[in-house]
This record gives C-alpha cells, structure tokens and sequence, in this order.
C-alpha cells in the first residue's frame, strides 16, 4: 500500500495494493499491522455504510466531545470528500485538504480526531463506506456551515447541492465549536 501526507499533518491518503485479473481484484482495505506500520495505528469500534445521490452533500460533521477518527472510502460511484482542521492550537486551523475517492481509484482517507467530515456525490450514486474510532454521539455532533466562504472549499456541486436540515443550518467557523 502507499501512503500520501496531504498538506494537512495527520491527514493520510492511502491507495492500497490491489490484486486484480479476468476475474477481478482483491485488495486489503484494512489490516491493522499494515496500517499501524504506515502510521495509522487506530483502534475501530464502528463501520458506517451510506448511499446517495449526485448532487448530495453531508457534512461538515464533526463530535466536540469523543472525536471520531475516521478511515473513509468509496466503494461504488464517486465522491469529492473534505477534512477541515479545527484544532486551535494546529498551524493548520480551519484549513481543509478534498480528494476524489472512488470505486475506481480505491483511495482512502484517514480523516484523524479534531477534523470535521464531509462530502459530496459526483457520480449518479455514490456506496461510502467507513470506520469510526469513537461511536456516534449525537449530543456532541456538531456541524461546520459546508458553505462558509471562511473555508474556501469550492464543492463541485455548484451553489444548491441537496443538504439536511441540520447541514443547512451549520455553524460558520468563526463561532463553531472547536478542539484546543
């Protein structure tokens, strides 16, 4: 497998060796020894399976309290997918690092706590797929305004992407809860 520093420290983009024929491929989409060799050394309690359509955009979430380290991947269709920095005390803060992850390219990310977490579908439909460090606690899920110009994220989904309620109604970084 490779491993990429993104601009961000912590932040890995990691292709995998893929074994493939007439047949098909295999590949390894998690070995902890591997991973740990890499410097991905991360202890999973959950895995998360999502499907939606072009044009969806989820995020930018993120738990104030039990941060979630997440290893992300994309296993039908495509996605542009987002970390933002919000650690205060990271050169870094409030800076984001996106990647195309998917079916095809069989990227991963390794978004580590103190990132938000988002996404958007750039293919007809898009299966994303991934493995949390902490569980989900939605007393302590908060979500990063997906449009604050703070942020200069440029989404390939134009200005109306199909967004929840509760993403819609993001807190702008100047006032979102951050990480010290």
């Amino acid at each position: 497998m490779r491993v990429t520093a993104t601009a961000i420290p912590g932040v890995l983009l990691i292709e995998p060796r893929v074994f493939g024929d007439e047949r098909g491929h295999f590949f390894e989409s998690w070995n902890a020894r591997a991973f740990a060799a890499a410097g991905l050394d991360a202890a999973f309690v959950q895995d998360n399976h999502s499907r939606s359509v072009r044009g969806v955009l989820r995020g930018l979430h993120y738990q104030i309290r039990h941060p979630q380290g997440k290893l992300v991947r994309v296993v039908a269709g495509e996605v542009f997918d987002v970390a933002v920095d919000l650690r205060r005390a990271s050169p870094a803060f409030g800076r984001h690092v996106a990647v195309t992850l998917s079916a095809e390219n069989r990227r991963m990310l390794w978004v580590p706590p103190g990132f938000a977490h988002g996404f958007c579908v750039t293919s007809a439909s898009a299966d994303f797929l991934y493995k949390t460090t902490d569980y989900w606690h939605p007393e302590h899920e908060r979500t990063l305004l997906w449009n604050d110009p703070a942020l200069g994220i440029d989404w390939p989904v134009g200005a109306n992407p199909v967004v929840a309620a509760k993403d819609a109604a993001g807190t702008p970084l100047a006032v979102a809860d951050t990480y010290d």
